[in-house]
């Protein structure tokens, strides 16, 4: 038989065997019941859930504009990823932004910025001075929270080095403190959820020796009382079984094989004097600077917490409170609480800082803008409307290399950033991820700074809202001091 013949041969059999495939295919096809689709046009009709697979993907590389996709466009991640790779961040021809979308903030240029010589440096802020051991926080720009078990230990480990790095604080996230936090030597904030990872005992409950152990390590520099985040405000956190090692099980002190679900708030905090007296308790017990991360449904039940801080004094208050927006981010949510539930960052910020100073707390209580802050513009602006730190999640995941693959809660990420594959872990290499982390937070300070000198100020902290503009309905743009008076503008003092 010659080489043509035996070609031949099994090109038929290939055929036989693909022909054979579609009618196995159309049966299956025409007798299930379950997708009218494939049931009415059989074969053909699956090609429909293989496009809409792939179309997420075909969309953010040929189809979507620079500044369309959600949650984060491709202009957003082309940036973070030019200054984790310290490349250059200039562009050419002009802006591709439209600058006249409603909300589009638009800073005040001076006309008389500051040389060289007149810039400051940003002064370290000290946060909870009452407690045993206050905090000096040296960055205006840190990192948001992210648990271990959520982030792979690479990512961690990653995450951890670079904040030491570049100076600045590393949320622990809800999960736990893990070896891998530690690792880099940078400073810590130690983030207790409703579940009380890490520091809980057998049924839930706070476990104060646990409490006292973490807070004994010399990096674990404040606490942080996570009573709801942007992503999901009014549930707590999901850790999928997929993504629960025996290590994470250990860390947090869960079961393994099973979701770690968090309460939908802290058992036996059931008002504001309840959370105050659980503020006190921690910091009692730590000894360190404590406060809450929440997220604003409306200024008039945080109002109550400003009341009952009123009735007992200024030493009851929080020492810091993180505000999240209604646009943060997570690895695992019902979609109704991350597109319909929670005020965005945006309005919720300057109301915020608004009902602190207005009860007399400005240097009091420390607020921490997070949710969608990831560019030097949007830490700009969340400066000018009042926070005194801005902290960022999703920014620093894509420092790490993150593409928005969207499969953070499935254990497939493909960057080996949040899964617990070590096939896939393999392509986060530690030891290259850390200067990128560390990069993009010095270059975020840096161009902060650049926008600061250009409204005519030495340094970010001083600038106000009247120095952004945000453009109305009408194409117009009016101060933000005019949008939000209440907060003591003293730009010009």
């Amino acid at each position: 038989m010659t080489v043509l013949e035996v070609l031949a041969l099994v090109f038929i059999l290939l055929l036989g065997l693909g022909l054979l495939a579609l009618i196995v295919l159309f049966i299956l096809d025409r007798s299930q019941r379950g997708d009218a689709i494939r049931r009415n046009y059989p074969v053909i009709g699956r090609f429909r859930g293989l496009f809409t697979t792939l179309g997420e993907f075909f969309r953010q590389y040929f189809f979507a504009m620079d500044r369309e996709e959600l949650p984060f466009n491709r202009a957003q991640r082309d940036w973070v990823k030019h200054a984790a790779e310290q490349e250059g961040n200039t562009v050419a021809f002009g802006s591709t932004r439209n600058l006249g979308v409603v909300g589009t903030p638009i800073f005040v240029n001076s006309a008389f910025p500051p040389l060289d010589n007149q810039y400051a440096s940003t002064e370290p802020m000290v946060i909870g001075e009452g407690a045993r051991h206050p905090y000096t926080a040296r960055s205006i720009f840190n990192l948001s929270g992210m648990s271990y078990g959520a982030l792979s230990k690479p990512a961690v480990q990653a995450l951890s080095r670079g904040c030491k790095m570049a100076g600045i604080w590393m949320n622990t996230g809800e999960g736990g403190l893990s070896p891998y936090h530690l690792e880099g030597g940078c400073d810590l904030v130690f983030q207790m959820g409703t579940a009380k990872f890490g520091v809980r005992d057998a049924e839930g409950n706070l476990d104060d020796d646990k409490l006292r152990e973490v807070a004994a390590h010399d990096q674990v520099r404040m606490v942080e009382i996570k009573l709801a985040q942007g992503a999901k405000p009014g549930k707590g956190g999901i850790l999928p079984a997929a993504k629960i090692s025996p290590e994470i099980a250990r860390i947090r002190g869960v079961a393994q094989g099973q979701d770690a679900i968090s309460p939908n708030r802290h058992l036996g905090v059931d008002d504001w004097g309840d959370l105050l007296d659980f503020v006190h308790h921690v910091r009692e017990v730590s000894g360190l600077p404590t406060g809450i991360k929440t997220v604003m449904g409306t200024e008039d039940a945080l109002e109550g917490l400003f009341d009952a801080i009123a009735a007992r004094g200024a030493d009851a208050a929080p020492d810091f409170i993180t505000l999240d927006g209604g646009e943060g981010g997570t690895g695992a949510a019902p979609m109704p609480l991350i597109d319909l539930v929670g005020m965005s960052i945006r309005e919720a910020l300057p109301r915020l800082v608004d009902l602190r100073d207005s009860h007399g707390l400005h240097d009091r209580i420390r607020i921490v803008a997070s949710g969608k802050l990831v560019n030097p513009g949007d830490v700009a602006w969340a400066i000018c409307a009042g926070a005194d730190f801005v902290v960022s999640a999703r920014g620093f995941m894509f420092s790490l290399g993150c593409i928005q693959a969207l499969k953070c809660n499935k254990n497939t990420c493909p960057t080996g950033i949040t899964t617990h594959d070590p096939h896939l872990q393999k392509g986060l290499v530690v030891e290259e991820k850390d200067g990128r982390v560390a990069a993009y937070a010095r270059q975020i300070i840096k161009e902060v700074e650049t926008i600061a000198h250009s409204v005519g100020v030495a340094e970010p902290r001083l600038m106000r809202r009247s120095h952004v503009r945000i453009v109305q309905p009408d194409g117009g743009s009016v101060p933000m001091s005019r949008i939000y008076p209440g907060y003591s503008d003293l730009s010009s003092s």
